[in-house]
């Protein structure tokens, strides 16, 4: 059985800021984080790839070097 996980830990694993993504394009983070809740992670990927990797090239999580943590 795999871990469920929420919209928000996918979009960090894929490193998308989620608060610059939910700013920039609340209806399109709306439409997405449903469309997550109805479907297992690796399916949502699979049908979406087309879009998430435009969207992380947008909204890419920043990694700080010195303390080797991610902002969000």
């Amino acid at each position: 059985m795999e871990d469920y996980i929420t919209f928000e830990q996918y979009l960090e694993q894929k490193k998308i800021s989620l608060v610059k993504f939910k700013e920039a394009e609340p209806n399109k983070y709306e439409e997405l984080a449903k469309d997550f809740g109805q479907m297992n992670h690796k399916s949502f990927t699979n049908q979406y790839l087309f879009l998430i990797n435009p969207i992380r090239r947008k909204y890419y999580i920043e990694q700080d070097i010195s303390s080797g943590t991610f902002e969000k």
